[in-house]
């Protein structure tokens, strides 16, 4: 029963829903009617080829569905990659403003910190691994790209969006996500985002201000250079029938590893440079004001909002740290509890004490 709920609050909090089912009545497992969005229609996918409807709205789609399938194989691709970035392609299909993520692929490509390039044998791969699964009877064709930042948040580079750019004019509709393996194991929840560029010369209109994420201050220059030039779009997941029995065989077969680690102890190095980060801000902010008291005896109000926007932000990045140091110390000390504290009244038990003990004895973890 714990672990059944445990697998319910993972999937909630990764908006892990059965296709087709209420919301009022979604249960863990999933009715086999709808596994009905895997059925490919190849004509209906070509009628909306000729059709072309995002060549007049650049910002036409909308949405994105990405299966639990293609989900796990991007995390456990990314993560696989530690601090080096990978990439894969993804195979789907579309269904009005919504493209739906059926399946992902890896490509061997040569990664570093900040980049990732694909060469000859990479695109070799590619058209290979699509010939293959047409031949299998998979009709899904390449949706879109992805590839991993680890450590510095899900959006796009300089480089990203010209690659993307370069996609969308042959191959659409194309998509690009991107996820954080190092932000996902930190947080508990897969950090991930999807993403279209505009067409080139395109003025896009004011946007609503998205969710707030943390970029690194080395990263931020090519963050804003780029940041008005490509839209994001909503992610939601689904499963399928199958699916909902082999994440029930996963999670039974994988929960000792969840109770054995703890992001504390994985991602030292990322908490480290989140903290060297967050001192290199406050440097700068520091000397932001500093500059701001010499100057004119009444600051301009403009110039005041975007101070105390940087300190906000700030103040942002350090609840975050905080947050997720507590949250894993918490969980830290439950399990401290739950087995030490089990342990040390079976051995009170079995090997009684002729003395009265006179002070509890500290708990120390194994």
């Amino acid at each position: 029963m714990d672990a059944q709920i445990a697998q319910q609050t993972w999937e909630l909090e990764n908006n892990i829903i059965p296709m087709d089912t209420p919301p009022s009545v979604a249960k863990s497992k999933a009715d086999p009617s709808a596994d009905a969005i895997f059925y490919y229609d190849e004509a209906a996918q070509a009628k909306f080829q000729q059709e072309k409807p995002w060549t007049n709205d650049p910002h036409y789609f909308k949405r994105v569905k990405i299966s639990a399938l293609a989900l796990l194989k991007m995390v456990v691709h990314a993560r696989s990659g530690g601090t080096i970035e990978v990439m894969g392609l993804m195979q789907g299909k579309t269904d009005g403003d919504a493209i739906i993520v059926m399946d992902a692929f890896a490509l061997p490509v040569e990664g570093t910190e900040t980049r990732v390039n694909a060469q000859a044998d990479a695109y070799e791969y590619m058209v290979d691994y699509s010939q293959t699964n047409k031949q299998a009877g998979r009709l899904e064709n390449v949706v879109g790209w992805y590839h991993s930042h680890p450590g510095y948040g899900c959006w796009l580079s300089g480089i990203d969006v010209s690659t993307q750019m370069l996609n969308q004019q042959f191959q659409e509709p194309f998509l690009a996500v991107v996820i954080d393996p190092t932000r996902t194991v930190s947080a508990g929840k897969v950090d991930i985002g999807a993403f279209r560029t505009y067409p080139e010369g395109y003025k896009p209109p004011d946007d609503p201000v998205s969710e707030y994420q943390t970029i690194p201050l080395n990263k931020i220059e090519d963050f804003g250079v780029h940041c008005k030039q490509y839209y994001s779009l909503d992610i939601t997941y689904f499963k399928s029938s199958l699916d909902c029995h082999l994440l029930d065989l996963l999670w039974n077969k994988y929960w000792v590893n969840t109770l054995s680690s703890s992001p504390l102890l994985g991602n030292g190095d990322y908490v480290a440079g989140q903290i060297s980060d967050l001192a290199e801000k406050l440097e700068q902010a520091e000397n932001h004001l500093s500059h701001s008291r010499f100057g004119p005896l009444i600051t301009p109000p403009q110039r005041k909002k975007e101070e105390e926007s940087q300190l906000a932000k700030i103040t942002r990045d350090s609840a975050k740290i905080t947050v997720e140091q507590v949250h894993g110390l918490m969980s830290q000390v439950i399990k401290d509890i739950l087995f030490n504290s089990v342990r040390q009244s079976n051995k009170s038990l079995t090997q009684p004490s002729l003395t009265e003990p006179s002070d509890p004895e500290p708990m120390v973890e194994s």
